[in-house]
Protein backbone atom coordinates (compact mmCIF):
# COMPACT_ATOMS: atom_id res chain seq x y z
CA UNK A 1 0.00 0.00 0.00
CA UNK A 2 1.23 3.48 -0.81
CA UNK A 3 2.37 5.58 2.14
CA UNK A 4 -0.54 7.98 1.74
CA UNK A 5 -3.02 5.10 1.67
CA UNK A 6 -1.49 3.40 4.72
CA UNK A 7 -1.87 6.55 6.79
CA UNK A 8 -5.63 6.59 6.22
CA UNK A 9 -7.24 4.74 9.09
CA UNK A 10 -10.64 3.12 9.21
CA UNK A 11 -13.46 4.62 11.24
CA UNK A 12 -13.51 2.20 14.14
CA UNK A 13 -9.73 2.28 14.46
CA UNK A 14 -9.76 6.06 14.62
CA UNK A 15 -12.54 5.97 17.21
CA UNK A 16 -10.49 3.58 19.31
CA UNK A 17 -7.43 5.78 19.01
CA UNK A 18 -9.49 8.83 19.98
CA UNK A 19 -10.69 7.09 23.13
CA UNK A 20 -7.09 6.24 24.03
CA UNK A 21 -6.08 9.86 23.58
CA UNK A 22 -9.04 10.97 25.73
CA UNK A 23 -7.94 8.71 28.60
CA UNK A 24 -5.43 11.36 29.66
CA UNK A 25 -8.22 13.93 30.07
CA UNK A 26 -10.25 11.34 31.98
CA UNK A 27 -7.35 10.79 34.38
CA UNK A 28 -7.14 14.53 34.96
CA UNK A 29 -10.85 14.67 35.79
CA UNK A 30 -10.54 11.74 38.19
CA UNK A 31 -7.56 13.35 39.92
CA UNK A 32 -9.35 16.69 40.26
CA UNK A 33 -12.52 15.06 41.67
CA UNK A 34 -10.44 13.11 44.18
CA UNK A 35 -8.65 16.28 45.26
CA UNK A 36 -12.00 18.07 45.58
CA UNK A 37 -13.36 15.31 47.84
CA UNK A 38 -10.27 15.52 50.03
CA UNK A 39 -10.49 19.32 50.27
CA UNK A 40 -14.21 19.17 51.14
CA UNK A 41 -13.57 16.57 53.83
CA UNK A 42 -10.74 18.61 55.32
CA UNK A 43 -12.92 21.74 55.11
CA UNK A 44 -15.74 20.12 57.10
CA UNK A 45 -13.33 18.85 59.74
CA UNK A 46 -11.72 22.30 59.98
CA UNK A 47 -15.00 24.11 60.69
CA UNK A 48 -15.95 21.47 63.25
CA UNK A 49 -12.60 21.79 64.99
CA UNK A 50 -11.95 25.57 64.81
CA UNK A 51 -15.54 26.81 65.18
CA UNK A 52 -17.08 23.95 67.08
CA UNK A 53 -19.94 23.62 64.59
CA UNK A 54 -22.09 20.58 63.96
CA UNK A 55 -21.40 18.33 61.00
CA UNK A 56 -24.36 19.66 59.01
CA UNK A 57 -23.40 23.32 59.58
CA UNK A 58 -19.76 22.60 58.69
CA UNK A 59 -20.81 20.71 55.52
CA UNK A 60 -23.17 23.52 54.45
CA UNK A 61 -20.48 26.17 54.97
CA UNK A 62 -17.93 24.11 53.03
CA UNK A 63 -20.30 23.63 50.07
CA UNK A 64 -21.29 27.31 49.76
CA UNK A 65 -17.63 28.28 50.04
CA UNK A 66 -16.42 25.90 47.33
CA UNK A 67 -19.27 26.78 44.97
CA UNK A 68 -18.91 30.54 45.63
CA UNK A 69 -22.69 31.04 45.78
CA UNK A 70 -22.29 34.05 48.10
CA UNK A 71 -24.73 33.05 50.85
CA UNK A 72 -24.33 34.48 54.34
CA UNK A 73 -22.17 32.52 56.76
CA UNK A 74 -23.95 30.01 58.94
CA UNK A 75 -22.65 31.80 62.03
CA UNK A 76 -20.27 34.65 62.77
CA UNK A 77 -16.68 33.60 62.07
CA UNK A 78 -13.79 34.38 64.36
CA UNK A 79 -10.25 34.97 63.08
CA UNK A 80 -9.40 31.27 62.76
CA UNK A 81 -12.66 30.65 60.87
CA UNK A 82 -11.99 33.51 58.47
CA UNK A 83 -8.47 32.28 57.76
CA UNK A 84 -9.79 28.76 57.23
CA UNK A 85 -12.46 30.01 54.81
CA UNK A 86 -9.87 31.93 52.77
CA UNK A 87 -7.63 28.87 52.56
CA UNK A 88 -10.61 26.79 51.49
CA UNK A 89 -11.52 29.31 48.80
CA UNK A 90 -8.01 29.45 47.37
CA UNK A 91 -7.49 25.70 47.17
CA UNK A 92 -11.02 24.41 46.67
CA UNK A 93 -12.37 26.84 44.07
CA UNK A 94 -9.31 26.41 41.85
CA UNK A 95 -9.61 22.65 42.04
CA UNK A 96 -13.34 22.80 41.26
CA UNK A 97 -12.76 24.95 38.16
CA UNK A 98 -9.95 22.64 37.02
CA UNK A 99 -12.25 19.61 37.32
CA UNK A 100 -15.02 21.39 35.39
CA UNK A 101 -12.70 22.46 32.58
CA UNK A 102 -11.20 18.96 32.30
CA UNK A 103 -14.66 17.41 32.17
CA UNK A 104 -15.79 19.76 29.40
CA UNK A 105 -12.59 19.02 27.48
CA UNK A 106 -13.17 15.28 27.84
CA UNK A 107 -16.76 15.41 26.60
CA UNK A 108 -16.56 18.06 23.90
CA UNK A 109 -13.13 17.35 22.45
CA UNK A 110 -13.59 13.58 22.42
CA UNK A 111 -17.04 13.77 20.86
CA UNK A 112 -16.15 16.32 18.20
CA UNK A 113 -12.86 14.66 17.30
CA UNK A 114 -14.47 11.23 17.11
CA UNK A 115 -17.30 12.53 14.93
CA UNK A 116 -15.07 14.16 12.33
CA UNK A 117 -12.62 11.24 12.41
CA UNK A 118 -15.46 8.83 11.62
CA UNK A 119 -16.65 11.05 8.80
CA UNK A 120 -13.16 11.19 7.26
CA UNK A 121 -12.57 7.48 7.60
CA UNK A 122 -15.99 6.52 6.25
CA UNK A 123 -15.09 8.45 3.10
CA UNK A 124 -11.69 6.71 2.97
CA UNK A 125 -13.19 3.23 3.30
CA UNK A 126 -15.65 3.95 0.50
CA UNK A 127 -12.70 4.72 -1.80
CA UNK A 128 -10.90 1.44 -1.12
CA UNK A 129 -11.21 -1.13 -3.89
CA UNK A 130 -9.27 -4.23 -4.87
CA UNK A 131 -7.74 -4.44 -1.40
CA UNK A 132 -7.17 -7.35 0.99
CA UNK A 133 -8.83 -7.90 4.36
CA UNK A 134 -6.47 -9.41 6.92
CA UNK A 135 -8.48 -11.08 9.70
CA UNK A 136 -6.37 -11.62 12.81
CA UNK A 137 -3.19 -9.83 13.84
CA UNK A 138 -1.35 -12.56 15.68
CA UNK A 139 2.10 -13.96 14.93
CA UNK A 140 1.13 -15.01 11.40
CA UNK A 141 -0.99 -11.92 10.77
CA UNK A 142 1.87 -9.58 11.71
CA UNK A 143 4.09 -11.18 9.10
CA UNK A 144 1.37 -11.02 6.45
CA UNK A 145 0.79 -7.33 7.20
CA UNK A 146 4.52 -6.64 6.95
CA UNK A 147 4.72 -8.39 3.57
CA UNK A 148 1.68 -6.49 2.29
CA UNK A 149 3.17 -3.22 3.46
CA UNK A 150 6.58 -3.92 1.88
CA UNK A 151 4.97 -4.92 -1.44
CA UNK A 152 2.61 -1.92 -1.54
CA UNK A 153 -0.52 -4.09 -1.36
CA UNK A 154 -3.62 -2.24 -0.04
CA UNK A 155 -5.08 -4.00 3.01
CA UNK A 156 -7.19 -3.55 6.14
CA UNK A 157 -6.51 -5.38 9.41
CA UNK A 158 -9.51 -6.67 11.39
CA UNK A 159 -8.97 -7.73 15.02
CA UNK A 160 -11.08 -7.74 18.19
CA UNK A 161 -8.16 -6.88 20.51
CA UNK A 162 -7.85 -3.09 21.06
CA UNK A 163 -4.15 -3.43 21.90
CA UNK A 164 -3.44 -5.10 18.56
CA UNK A 165 -5.44 -2.46 16.74
CA UNK A 166 -3.41 0.22 18.49
CA UNK A 167 -0.22 -1.58 17.44
CA UNK A 168 -1.41 -1.47 13.83
CA UNK A 169 -2.09 2.26 14.11
CA UNK A 170 1.42 2.85 15.43
CA UNK A 171 2.77 1.10 12.31
CA UNK A 172 0.44 3.15 10.06
CA UNK A 173 -1.57 0.06 9.11
CA UNK A 174 -5.30 0.66 8.54
CA UNK A 175 -7.09 -1.34 11.23
CA UNK A 176 -10.65 -2.13 12.21
CA UNK A 177 -11.75 -3.09 15.73
CA UNK A 178 -14.34 -5.85 15.61
CA UNK A 179 -15.15 -9.54 15.23
CA UNK A 180 -14.00 -10.71 11.79
CA UNK A 181 -16.76 -13.32 11.49
CA UNK A 182 -19.53 -10.74 11.80
CA UNK A 183 -21.10 -9.52 8.57
CA UNK A 184 -21.27 -5.89 9.74
CA UNK A 185 -17.53 -5.83 10.45
CA UNK A 186 -16.68 -7.29 7.06
CA UNK A 187 -19.02 -4.81 5.39
CA UNK A 188 -17.22 -1.94 7.12
CA UNK A 189 -13.92 -3.34 5.84
CA UNK A 190 -15.27 -3.09 2.27
CA UNK A 191 -15.55 -6.80 1.56
CA UNK A 192 -17.80 -6.30 -1.48
CA UNK A 193 -15.06 -4.22 -3.14
CA UNK A 194 -12.13 -6.30 -1.86
CA UNK A 195 -10.04 -8.60 -4.03
CA UNK A 196 -9.10 -11.08 -1.34
CA UNK A 197 -9.24 -12.07 2.32
CA UNK A 198 -6.58 -13.67 4.52
CA UNK A 199 -7.88 -15.50 7.61
CA UNK A 200 -5.14 -15.78 10.22
CA UNK A 201 -7.18 -16.01 13.43
CA UNK A 202 -5.52 -18.34 15.96
CA UNK A 203 -8.51 -20.67 16.19
CA UNK A 204 -9.39 -22.98 13.30
CA UNK A 205 -13.07 -22.80 14.26
CA UNK A 206 -12.98 -18.99 14.13
CA UNK A 207 -11.28 -19.14 10.74
CA UNK A 208 -14.04 -21.39 9.43
CA UNK A 209 -16.67 -18.85 10.54
CA UNK A 210 -14.67 -16.02 8.96
CA UNK A 211 -14.44 -17.89 5.64
CA UNK A 212 -18.14 -18.78 5.69
CA UNK A 213 -19.17 -15.19 6.36
CA UNK A 214 -16.83 -13.77 3.73
CA UNK A 215 -17.85 -16.26 1.05
CA UNK A 216 -21.54 -15.60 1.70
CA UNK A 217 -21.12 -11.84 1.23
CA UNK A 218 -18.70 -11.93 -1.73
CA UNK A 219 -18.75 -15.23 -3.69
CA UNK A 220 -15.94 -14.06 -6.02
CA UNK A 221 -13.54 -13.19 -3.19
CA UNK A 222 -10.12 -14.89 -3.22
CA UNK A 223 -9.78 -16.39 0.27
CA UNK A 224 -6.59 -17.75 1.84
CA UNK A 225 -6.83 -19.27 5.32
CA UNK A 226 -4.43 -20.43 8.00
CA UNK A 227 -4.90 -24.03 9.14
CA UNK A 228 -3.21 -25.88 12.00
CA UNK A 229 -3.77 -29.37 10.53
CA UNK A 230 -4.80 -31.22 7.38
CA UNK A 231 -8.23 -31.87 8.88
CA UNK A 232 -8.74 -28.18 9.55
CA UNK A 233 -7.53 -27.36 6.03
CA UNK A 234 -10.16 -29.63 4.46
CA UNK A 235 -12.92 -28.02 6.56
CA UNK A 236 -11.76 -24.55 5.55
CA UNK A 237 -11.84 -25.56 1.88
CA UNK A 238 -15.39 -26.89 2.33
CA UNK A 239 -16.32 -23.59 3.97
CA UNK A 240 -15.11 -21.72 0.89
CA UNK A 241 -11.37 -21.08 1.19
CA UNK A 242 -9.52 -21.08 -2.14
CA UNK A 243 -6.18 -21.88 -0.53
CA UNK A 244 -5.13 -23.10 2.92
CA UNK A 245 -1.74 -23.10 4.53
CA UNK A 246 -0.28 -24.62 7.68
CA UNK A 247 2.49 -22.44 9.17
CA UNK A 248 3.92 -25.51 10.89
CA UNK A 249 4.18 -27.53 7.67
CA UNK A 250 5.66 -24.59 5.77
CA UNK A 251 8.11 -23.90 8.58
CA UNK A 252 9.20 -27.53 8.63
CA UNK A 253 9.77 -27.65 4.87
CA UNK A 254 11.70 -24.41 4.97
CA UNK A 255 13.93 -25.63 7.80
CA UNK A 256 14.66 -28.81 5.84
CA UNK A 257 15.46 -26.79 2.71
CA UNK A 258 17.74 -24.44 4.65
CA UNK A 259 19.61 -27.47 5.95
CA UNK A 260 19.99 -29.21 2.57
CA UNK A 261 19.75 -26.44 -0.06
CA UNK A 262 20.51 -23.12 1.68
CA UNK A 263 21.67 -21.26 -1.46
CA UNK A 264 18.53 -22.17 -3.40
CA UNK A 265 16.38 -20.86 -0.54
CA UNK A 266 18.39 -17.63 -0.45
CA UNK A 267 17.98 -17.18 -4.22
CA UNK A 268 14.23 -17.78 -4.07
CA UNK A 269 13.88 -15.32 -1.21
CA UNK A 270 15.67 -12.68 -3.23
CA UNK A 271 13.71 -13.09 -6.45
CA UNK A 272 10.31 -13.52 -4.80
CA UNK A 273 10.65 -10.56 -2.46
CA UNK A 274 12.45 -8.25 -4.86
CA UNK A 275 15.00 -6.99 -2.34
CA UNK A 276 16.38 -3.52 -2.94
CA UNK A 277 19.50 -3.56 -5.06
CA UNK A 278 18.60 -6.89 -6.71
CA UNK A 279 17.88 -6.56 -10.44
CA UNK A 280 15.65 -9.57 -11.06
CA UNK A 281 12.45 -10.71 -9.38
CA UNK A 282 9.63 -13.21 -9.88
CA UNK A 283 6.17 -11.98 -10.82
CA UNK A 284 2.91 -13.53 -11.99
CA UNK A 285 0.53 -12.14 -14.62
CA UNK A 286 -2.96 -13.36 -15.34
CA UNK A 287 -4.15 -13.07 -18.94
CA UNK A 288 -7.44 -11.11 -18.76
CA UNK A 289 -10.43 -11.98 -20.91
CA UNK A 290 -10.08 -8.92 -23.12
CA UNK A 291 -6.27 -9.05 -23.32
CA UNK A 292 -4.63 -8.40 -26.69
CA UNK A 293 -2.23 -11.32 -26.09
CA UNK A 294 -4.93 -13.98 -25.76
CA UNK A 295 -4.94 -16.67 -28.48
CA UNK A 296 -1.36 -15.81 -29.52
CA UNK A 297 1.71 -18.00 -28.99
CA UNK A 298 4.72 -16.85 -26.99
CA UNK A 299 6.72 -16.84 -30.22
CA UNK A 300 4.17 -14.67 -32.04
CA UNK A 301 4.13 -12.19 -29.18
CA UNK A 302 7.96 -12.14 -28.98
CA UNK A 303 7.75 -11.63 -25.24
CA UNK A 304 11.46 -12.12 -24.64
CA UNK A 305 12.44 -9.81 -27.50
CA UNK A 306 9.96 -7.03 -26.65
CA UNK A 307 10.19 -7.07 -22.85
CA UNK A 308 13.35 -8.94 -21.92
CA UNK A 309 11.42 -10.94 -19.30
CA UNK A 310 11.74 -14.74 -19.20
CA UNK A 311 8.59 -16.89 -19.01
CA UNK A 312 9.45 -19.64 -16.53
CA UNK A 313 6.07 -21.38 -16.32
CA UNK A 314 2.42 -21.16 -17.36
CA UNK A 315 -0.47 -22.13 -15.14
CA UNK A 316 -3.37 -22.90 -17.44
CA UNK A 317 -6.93 -21.95 -16.59
CA UNK A 318 -7.72 -25.57 -15.67
CA UNK A 319 -5.05 -25.44 -12.92
CA UNK A 320 -2.22 -27.38 -14.62
CA UNK A 321 1.36 -26.11 -14.70
CA UNK A 322 3.57 -26.09 -17.79
CA UNK A 323 7.08 -25.76 -16.34
CA UNK A 324 8.84 -25.85 -19.72
CA UNK A 325 6.95 -23.35 -21.92
CA UNK A 326 8.10 -23.01 -25.53
CA UNK A 327 7.57 -20.45 -28.29
CA UNK A 328 4.74 -22.59 -29.66
CA UNK A 329 2.63 -22.49 -26.49
CA UNK A 330 -0.55 -20.50 -27.04
CA UNK A 331 -1.84 -18.20 -24.30
CA UNK A 332 -5.50 -18.33 -23.35
CA UNK A 333 -7.63 -15.97 -21.30
CA UNK A 334 -7.38 -17.07 -17.68
CA UNK A 335 -3.81 -18.42 -17.96
CA UNK A 336 -1.20 -17.16 -15.50
CA UNK A 337 2.40 -16.48 -16.50
CA UNK A 338 5.26 -16.90 -14.02
CA UNK A 339 8.04 -14.63 -15.25
CA UNK A 340 11.52 -13.53 -14.18
CA UNK A 341 12.82 -10.08 -15.01
CA UNK A 342 13.98 -6.68 -13.84
CA UNK A 343 11.55 -3.98 -12.74
CA UNK A 344 11.68 -2.33 -16.18
CA UNK A 345 11.15 -5.64 -17.98
CA UNK A 346 8.20 -6.48 -15.73
CA UNK A 347 6.70 -3.07 -16.48
CA UNK A 348 7.03 -3.63 -20.24
CA UNK A 349 5.42 -7.07 -19.93
CA UNK A 350 2.55 -5.59 -17.94
CA UNK A 351 1.98 -3.06 -20.72
CA UNK A 352 2.03 -5.87 -23.29
CA UNK A 353 -0.54 -7.85 -21.30
CA UNK A 354 -2.88 -4.86 -21.31
CA UNK A 355 -2.78 -4.29 -25.05
CA UNK A 356 0.44 -2.45 -25.95
CA UNK A 357 1.81 -4.70 -28.74
CA UNK A 358 4.70 -2.40 -29.64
Amino acid sequence: MAKGERKKLTSKAITDKTSLESSEALRRVQGAVLALVVIATVGVLGYMMFEGWSFLDALYMTVITLTTVGYKEVRELDTSGQLWTMALLITGVGTLFYAAVSFVELVVEGTVRGYFARRRMDATINKLSGHYILCGYGRVGRQVAQEFSDDGVPFVVVDQDPKKVEECLEKAYPALLGEASEDTTLEEAGIRRAYGLVATVNSDADNVFVVLSARKINPSLHIVARASSDEAASKLEIAGADRTLSPYAVGGRRLASLATHPHIVDFLDIVTHGEEGIEFRLEEFRVPKDSAVADYTIGELRIGEKTGAIVLAIRTRDGKFDTTPSANDRLQAGDTLIVLGSREQITRLEALMHGDRR
